[in-house]
């Protein structure tokens, strides 16, 4: 049994589904990558996950828990983390005013909102450095950082990760990606949806590539890499190689 369970899920807005009964699972201490198109599927796929988008049809469980009837805060209070698609920052407040709303379930304990914060900024020591700066004049880099700091606030037991190496300079990306390996290894197992398919790839056990709002190949992250469709549509038809 994975920790997190979809099975036969069918999304829809108004009288447009978008998701066609797409079943997947992600495991304890895993990194799954969810690849596709833009209009894929892939981001409704997450909000569905975390209770934003209500779904039409099938189950999503986590740990046991179904998650169908949750509010998006109870499924947070759960133990899962967003990070959307954009950062989406409060750029007018500081780094640490960021992050004690990303720790707005414990707030009542000052000990504990501590302890977590110094846990996030031995993590991410820029963030430490900047934590009375303003999130909005932030690099991309350094705002991407905060948008995942902020899902570990509450320690979840798996983030959903939405796009983060959007608009960020190769160098960061790859920053980044290695902070996403290390925090699965600390435990936190990961959803992923990402365009840089060949950098997903390298870091994720398995993945699922996800067409017209359908599953199209799932396997291991290592084989899919080597898949000729694969790399046609998203590695630039050449092979990845996965280190």
């Amino acid at each position: 049994m994975g920790l997190l369970e979809i099975r036969d899920l069918h999304v829809s807005y108004g009288n447009v589904e978008v998701l066609h009964g797409i079943s997947l699972d992600v495991g304890e201490g895993e990194i799954v990558a969810l690849l596709g198109s833009n209009g894929a599927g892939k981001t409704t796929t997450l909000r569905a996950v975390s209770g934003l988008i209500r779904p039409r049809a099938g189950e999503i469980v986590m740990a046991g828990q179904p998650l169908n009837a949750l509010r998006a805060h109870q499924i947070v209070a759960l133990g899962l983390g967003h990070v959307p698609e954009g950062r989406r920052m409060f750029g007018a407040l500081t780094v640490e005013e960021n992050l004690q709303l990303g720790g707005y379930l414990i707030r009542r304990d000052a000990a504990v909102m501590a302890q977590r914060m110094d846990r996030v900024y031995q993590t991410f020591p820029r963030l430490g450095e900047r934590r009375s700066q303003l999130a909005g004049t932030l690099s991309g880099g350094e705002q991407q950082m905060l948008a995942i700091a902020r899902a570990l606030m509450l320690r979840p037991r798996i983030i959903v990760l939405d796009e983060p190496s959007m608009g960020l300079a190769p160098k960061l990306v790859r920053v980044i990606f290695r902070m996403i390996a290390d925090i699965c290894n600390e435990g936190t197992s990961i959803l992923l949806v990402e365009q840089n398919a060949r950098q997903a790839l390298r870091i994720a056990h398995r993945a699922y590539v996800l067409e017209s709002g359908r599953i199209a190949l799932a396997g291991a992250a290592r084989d899919l890499a080597q898949d000729s469709r694969v790399r046609a549509a998203y590695l630039g038809g050449s092979a990845a190689t996965t280190k």
